[in-house]
């Protein structure tokens, strides 16, 4: 049995402070680790329209300095202190936080609160960064999805702010002044508007004296604050048609919806995972296995009293009618007939399992803390499971036909420019009929999908005899049990009542340009079924145990995993093993998988990050190796056949080690055994030869540069250099390199971000893999200032290869880096990603003991170094999506 878990408020303190102010601490012992958060209630919705879009600026400007704190300077103490920061602008708040060590919390905390209350607002300051801003709106608007989900707010309304462009328009950004910023942070920033809370290793009396000490003295008065025009207009059909330089639609189909505060938020919650919440979902079950849909999901969203509920798909143009009349049979079915049993327990247990991950870290439980607290009572976090168990099939009906009606839909499709596709009022029309004509549901709904899994055998498991086994060994704090071809690593984490769980194979086959998305279409196709269960069962199976099958494809490994109820590990484990050793690979679906794979390759191409790094690593590795896309290309996916699949799980079982990782709250011995006896019935590993491809990836960066031309606002520039691999001691100094120049603070954000006002992105990382490794920097800017961003980045690089970088830099770099190695252990998941990356790439387990050790040993020789080895500007790779205005 695992831990008792305590309700989501056990020892909370709360205290609202004489100015107003409400303070909330939660002591959280799992790692020595804090997240203070700032909650206030200032956001989109706050703002008139002369000056929509400011909260977002002033959230912005709340980086840019305080009276003690020079420009970059907020950044680079927390740095420091082994802390990392940033903050979001939401309609109804925008909330900070901060992440570091607890025993630095009093520091972050003033340094927080310093922030948030005492900006400057220089004006040079101002214009550079709203330069920064009106980059990151250029880059929403090369974002096809964020496009159409807010054109779907202003159909859906016609006088609420949510109906406006969240982010601002360019030309009233352009227009705010200082004046403008600090009279917005006068009347919004006071202390009754806003909320302080502290999760982590920290006695609650502290932390509440470290709140007083920091907040106390902040006097401000409060005033009303329009939040705008209700809604009066009634809910009406509307469509809107956007066209760009895309290669999927996107398209999302939405309603309005009851506010947050709603009795009706868990039935609300339940619609949301009926409909799309994994596999077993129903519109997954129609749209995504039939091949009509890339993706497909489901939310419910808002404020306190108004909401909206919305359908995205990622659709092949072709097929938007269809999928326009799968979604209304699917809303109108749920509004129509009780959904089953099945269907019914499988949502209650996925949306009970995300309740309570969103609970494990301490950033996101202070963020669910405060935000209850500004809905008006905190403890409504202790009602959500029983509230949510209280919802009967009835009353789910009943809500969902208070929403779905097909008479009051709005949607949005942004297709490929020149698409034939049709999209209007009329489509949305004939699909109501369609739906309004239908009697019954056209998915499964898993009525079937009862498989009783706690005790499955075949005939030939039954005979087959025990793997050789060790007794179980405790190293470092897992627990190992070795078998024939198999190691089985399990560790205790958390009070949650949950388990995370994955088989990792080691991926023996390269591949090459030719067949390019093998691997991803076999991962792929092992979840349309096993041997056992077709994909619904597989589907209802997993997801009614509280959790999905979540597979992985990396460089160096694959993996199917899932995290469960820690009372369903077994049946979760024997699930993962059939998927894993026999799957169907029945021709048709793996057919579907491989249409569905060739959209998702050519869905690549919008992604203005993914894309551009894709590019630099096909000219770095010549289209060989680790510079083959994960996901192939359109052409080399549709080459590949059902036969090819087939021979590449022979392959991919036919050599190396099986490892099972389990991570939960749970006795590690007993849940070794527990798998041990599983395993033992499935096997580990076949004796086939390894089919084709190369085993040997390049392993040294190729010149050159990749350039794609499209139609977009922004171009995007990566760069890669080479650098240590994995297994090379080198890479701590790499690392600290990229803590040095990227993030918040660091060396190419303050120069190419916050002084030349260059771009909104620009990121610095050390890319490393089993057999190669590199270092990586990311920019993205105006389509004229491409030139110009390549070569200021180009001589920044160029600088850290002439001259060592200071002490000071290094000291902070290693601070955040063991800071974040100290938080890092804060979900079973992010555990067990950790031990599987120290036994199958790493040195081993000993790494657990101390993985700091490498950052604090870092010396400002070795960073100088590896740049030195690494930034030779004639032995790069790049690729660069170059925007271009369409002819």
């Amino acid at each position: 049995m695992g831990q008792v878990s305590h309700p989501p408020t056990f020892g909370l303190r709360r205290e609202q402070l004489s100015n107003g102010l409400t303070v909330l601490v939660q002591r959280r012992r799992s790692v020595p680790g804090v997240a203070v958060v700032t909650h206030v209630r200032a956001g989109f919705l706050d703002e008139p329209d002369e000056i929509a879009g400011i909260s977002h600026v002033v959230e912005h400007l709340l980086f840019k300095g305080t009276p003690s704190l020079a420009p970059g300077e907020l950044a680079q103490r927390t740095k420091a202190l082994g802390g990392s920061l940033n903050a979001y602008t939401a309609y109804d708040r925008t909330v900070y936080f901060v992440n570091g060590p607890a025993r630095h919390a009093a520091e972050l905390i003033a340094l927080q609160a310093d922030q948030v209350r005492n900006p400057t607002v220089d004006p040079d300051e101002l214009a550079r960064e709203l330069g920064v801003i009106i980059q990151e709106a250029r880059r929403k608007l090369d974002t096809p999805g964020a496009v159409a989900g807010e054109a779907l707010h202003q159909l859906l309304f016609e006088q609420h702010r949510i109906r406006r462009w969240r982010i601002g328009e360019e030309a009233v950004l352009e227009r705010l002044t200082r004046d403008d910023i600090l009279g917005y942070h006068r009347s919004r920033y006071v202390p009754s508007r806003t909320i302080v809370t502290v999760v982590g290793d920290l006695d609650e009396a502290a932390a509440l004296d470290m709140v007083r000490a920091s907040w106390s003295d902040w006097e401000r008065p409060s005033s009303s604050i329009s939040t705008g025009p209700y809604e009066t207009s009634a809910p009406t059909i509307r469509a809107r048609r956007l066209d760009g330089d895309v290669m999927l639609a996107d398209l999302v189909i939405g309603w309005r919806a009851p506010g947050m505060l709603s009795d009706d938020a868990p039935a609300l919650e339940l619609a949301t995972a009926l409909l799309a919440l994994g596999r077993g979902a129903r519109l997954p079950q129609l749209l995504r296995e039939p091949g009509l849909a890339t993706d497909v999901g489901a939310s419910w969203y808002g404020v306190s009293d108004l909401g909206v509920f919305a359908i995205g798909a990622e659709v092949p143009p072709a097929n938007i009618d269809r999928v326009l009349e799968e979604i209304a049979a699917a809303t109108t079915d749920l509004a129509r007939r009780e959904v089953s049993a099945a269907e019914f327990t499988r949502a209650q247990h996925l949306v009970l399992a995300r309740i309570s991950r969103r609970l494990e870290r301490f950033q996101s439980r202070a963020v669910a803390l405060a935000d209850a607290e500004a809905m008006g009572d905190v403890s409504r976090l202790d009602r959500e499971r029983a509230e949510l168990l209280a919802v009967s099939p009835m009353h789910l009906r009943e809500v969902a036909a208070g929403i779905f009606n097909l008479d009051a839909m709005s949607g949005v499709a942004y297709l490929p420019r020149n698409s034939e596709a049709a999209f209007d009022v009329d489509s949305l029309r004939r699909a109501a009929a369609v739906a309004a004509s239908a009697t019954t549901a056209t998915a499964s709904t898993g009525d079937d999908a009862g498989v009783d899994l706690s005790g499955v055998a075949t005939t030939s498991d039954a005979t087959s005899p025990p793997k050789r086994r060790t007794a179980t060994a405790v190293k470092h704090g897992v627990h190992h049990l070795a078998l024939d071809g198999c190691d089985i690593l399990a560790a205790r984490f958390g009070d949650i009542g949950q388990t995370a769980i994955t088989l990792y194979r080691p991926r023996l086959l390269r591949e090459s340009a030719a067949n390019a998305g093998l691997a991803a279409l076999g991962l792929r196709s092992m979840l349309r079924g096993s041997d056992r269960l077709d994909a619904v069962q597989l589907a209802f199976a997993i997801e009614s145990l509280g959790g999905t099958i979540s597979p992985s494809l990396g460089a160096d490994t694959l993996g199917l995993g899932a995290t469960v109820l820690t009372e369903h590990l077994h049946r979760a484990t024997t699930l993962l093993c059939d998927v894993l050793h026999r799957p169907r690979f029945d021709e048709p679906a793996v057919l579907i998988e491989r249409g569905l794979l060739a959209d998702d390759a050519r869905g690549v191409a919008d992604d203005m990050v993914r894309f551009p790094v894709q590019l630099a690593l096909g000219v770095a590795f010549g289209d060989a190796g680790y510079g083959v896309p994960t996901l192939g290309t359109p052409a080399s996916v549709l080459a590949l056949d059902t036969s090819a699949v087939r021979r590449w799980h022979q392959q991919m079982l036919g050599g190396g080690t099986t490892t099972i990782i389990a991570v939960g709250d749970d006795d590690p011995a007993r849940v070794a055994e527990m798998i041990a006896g599983i395993v033992d019935r499935h096997g580990t590993a076949s004796t086939a030869d390894v089919i084709g491809g190369s085993a040997e990836p390049m392993t040294s960066i190729l010149p050159g540069t990749r350039i794609e031309r499209r139609d977009r606002r922004q171009s995007a520039l990566a760069m890669l250099f080479p650098g240590p691999s994995r297994g090379e001691h080198e890479r701590f100094a790499a690392e600290t390199w990229s803590a040095i120049a990227g993030g918040l603070g660091g060396r190419l954000f303050e120069s190419l971000r916050s002084a030349r006002s260059l771009a909104y992105t620009v990121m610095a990382n050390s890319w490393q893999r089993k057999e190669a490794g590199g270092l990586l920097t990311y920019i993205a800017m105006a389509p004229e200032r491409l030139d110009e961003a390549r070569a200021a980045m180009l001589e920044e690089l160029a600088q850290f290869r002439r001259e060592p970088p200071s002490a000071e830099e290094v000291e902070r770099a290693r601070a955040q880096l063991i800071g974040e190695v100290e938080l890092s252990r804060q979900t079973a998941s992010a555990f067990a990603g950790e031990i599987a990356d120290a036994w199958i790439l790493g040195e081993g387990l000993a790494e657990l003991d101390d993985p700091a050790a490498g950052y604090r040993a870092v010396t400002v020789d070795q960073v100088h170094a590896v740049a030195q080895q690494s930034f030779d500007p004639a032995v790069r790779a790049e690729g660069v999506v170059a925007a271009v205005a369409a002819e």
